[in-house]
């Protein structure tokens, strides 16, 4: 797990060493820089050592120096593509270096090279004979990649502070990705805060032409639905036999470290799952398992989290999340966050990778499940929400939102007024903005008010209209699992996970984003993911013989923390007397007043807009 950074034309090797010492947390063992001033190609690299220790520094070039690669991930089928390139003839010098896999595959496969890989990535590879840069990043987009072409200069990093350290990149904030961070409460790719910045999605590759400087972006790889017609007898059987074997398989592969790994532990059912199967394949070494709790009871899963511990015989390690702890906790996060993201669990997450990384380099978390498994709870108001929309006319939305509004607010982690007040504000729009709109921390009837201006639905949304609209399947909840899969989980989870780890130099893997068991599973029909009112359905079946009835059928939590509380109650200071570029502070000025008085619930925009504001106190 590493940093990378490069640059193709204007520049210096100073330029490329500032590139590279910005990304110092995300490789604190080993640093390297390649260059070819002649050309005006530069690539650096920070490395977090996990496999092959001694052999892997980056930036890695071929025998005959043709390809030059800096990479950031993990490739856990690299020993069998090893194995084939080796039958080919290609001679390697590393023991069991993933990154000198890359190299050898990139020239015996090219551009085809990352259908082949089975892990998580950021790369580049140079061509120095065909005066190419390759650019790709995984299926999910569990690796950050940034980039910029200003000032006949293309620059590109893991971080997008590290992009802005090339004198040539200049950064000026973009309106439209402004809206869509108070849209979405964070900010999707391709876009990023600023004009002319870009992340690479997952599942594309990019390439420069470094002879004229034309840059060609390309996707290889799509999360599509193709559940089976054919559905075999005893399905939670057969169904479930196979889950648990592509399960183990996936936790096998990323146990493979040459460092200490560890497990994230919440007390959920994915976490557990993952814990269930590290242990059996850990049987007689020991495992690790850590989790975070909340002095909030509505909060708090380390109860559920001891007990699987218990279960499995763990050692487990538990750290609370105090209000005390968030405030000294929060500077350290900001300064270094890179970009605004409006997921309040990155406060919790941080802390847990922090007291991680004090015993084990790598961890097993379950993210990737709840999306592929349909685990969240609007799933349950699908069905609901399609009803009262039939039935219920437009003009009359807004006087049922005004008597819901009427209902005491609790700050209590999912209430029932939380549930109940965010549905209603999706359903007076179209089907394909439900989501975002549930989940978002703005209504667009609310965006107006804070920018003083229209929104622009079709440009604010355009990300989670064509997830809805690009579903090849034709009912809700395959709709909504592909929002879920394809945006909230690649811009959101997936971002605070690295972000949080990133941080503290710990590697994190996701088991359940294995491809092997992504293509089983988005195979399975959604009535046998959520059935009957139950969320993850298969899953749950599958995990039946492993976990204890208590665990696999409890209430979800969910992992945030209690921050309209501390708003609330004045424990997290909010102000809006800075302005904020197209921001109409007197509107936020009366939001934070609702909230204050316990009027409305406004935490999720708070929480963003406290974010934003301290971007601009110190980048602005």
């Amino acid at each position: 797990m590493c940093g990378i950074a490069g640059f193709v034309g204007n520049g210096t090797q100073d330029d490329i060493r500032r590139m590279t010492e910005a990304l110092t947390h995300r490789g604190p063992n080993d640093s390297g820089i390649w260059s070819d001033p002649v050309s005006g190609i530069y690539l650096g690299h920070r490395r977090l050592s996990i496999i092959d220790i001694n052999d892997g520094h980056q930036p890695m070039v071929t025998a005959d120096g043709r390809f030059v690669i800096v990479f950031n991930g993990e490739i856990y089928n690299c020993f069998e593509l090893r194995e084939a390139l080796e039958a080919k003839g290609h001679v390697f010098v590393t023991d069991h270096s993933d990154t000198e896999v890359l190299l050898h595959g990139f020239n015996a496969w090219g551009e085809t090279l990352p259908n082949r890989l089975n892990g998580m990535w950021a790369l580049a590879i140079l061509d120095r004979w065909r005066k190419t840069l390759f650019l790709s990043r995984d299926r999910f987009g569990k690796k950050p990649l940034f980039y910029s072409f200003q000032d006949h200069t293309f620059a590109f990093s893991s971080e997008l502070s590290s992009v802005a350290k090339h004198p040539s990149i200049t950064l000026s904030p973009s309106l439209l990705s402004l809206k869509k961070y108070f849209a979405y409460g964070y900010i999707p790719a391709p876009n990023s805060l600023y004009h002319q910045v870009h992340k690479l999605p997952g599942g594309f590759n990019l390439t420069v032409d470094l002879s004229n400087f034309s840059i060609t972006v390309k996707k290889y790889w799509d999360f599509i639905l193709e559940p089976v017609d054919s559905i075999p007898d005893h399905p939670e059987a057969v169904w479930g036999d196979a889950l648990r074997e592509q399960i183990e398989r996936a936790v096998k592969r990323r146990l493979i470290s040459d460092v200490p790994v560890g497990v994230f532990l919440s007390g959920g059912i994915d976490s557990s799952a993952v814990t269930a199967f590290a242990s059996k394949l850990r049987a007689g070494q020991g495992l690790d398992t850590f989790s975070v709790g909340f002095s909030e009871a509505s909060f708090d899963e380390s109860v559920y989290a001891r007990q699987v511990a218990d279960f499995f015989n763990t050692r487990h390690h538990s750290e609370l999340l105090s209000v005390e702890k968030a405030r000294t906790l929060l500077p350290a996060i900001l300064s270094m966050l890179d970009e605004p993201m409006g997921d309040s669990s990155l406060l919790p997450t941080y802390l847990l990778c922090r007291e991680t990384v004090k015993h084990v380099t790598v961890a097993l978390g379950g993210d990737g499940a709840d999306e592929l498994f349909a685990g969240y709870d609007p799933f349950k108001a699908l069905k609901l929400a399609e009803f009262y929309q039939k039935i219920i006319p437009r003009p009359i939305h807004h006087a049922i939102r005004w008597v819901m509004g009427l209902m005491h607010v609790s700050h209590a982690n999912m209430s029932p007024d939380f549930k109940i007040k965010r549905t209603l504000r999706g359903l007076s729009y179209p089907k394909k903005f439900w989501n975002s709109i549930w989940l978002g921390p703005l209504s667009p009837a609310e965006i107006e008010a804070v920018f003083f201006e229209p929104c622009d639905m079709e440009s604010v949304y355009s990300e989670a209209i064509s997830c809805w609209d690009g579903c090849g399947q034709d009912n809700l909840v395959d709709k909504t699992l592909q929002f879920y899969t394809k945006l909230y989980l690649q811009d959101d989870i997936l971002v605070k996970v690295d972000r949080a780890s990133m941080m503290n130099s710990l590697e994190v893997r996701a088991p359940f984003l294995d491809i092997e068991l992504v293509d089983f599973v988005r195979k399975i029909p959604w009535n046998y993911k959520y059935r009957n009112g139950q969320t993850k359905y298969i899953l749950k079946k599958a995990l039946e013989p492993l976990l204890p009835k208590e665990i696999l059928h409890r209430p979800k939590k969910g992992f945030g923390a209690p921050i309209g509380a501390w708003f609330k109650k004045g424990l997290l200071e909010i102000e809006c007397d800075r302005p904020i570029p197209h921001i109409d502070t007197n509107q936020v000025g009366r939001m934070i007043e609702a909230h204050q008085k316990n009027q409305v619930d406004h935490r999720a925009f708070l929480w963003n807009y406290w974010i934003l504001s301290f971007f601009e106190m110190n980048n602005g």
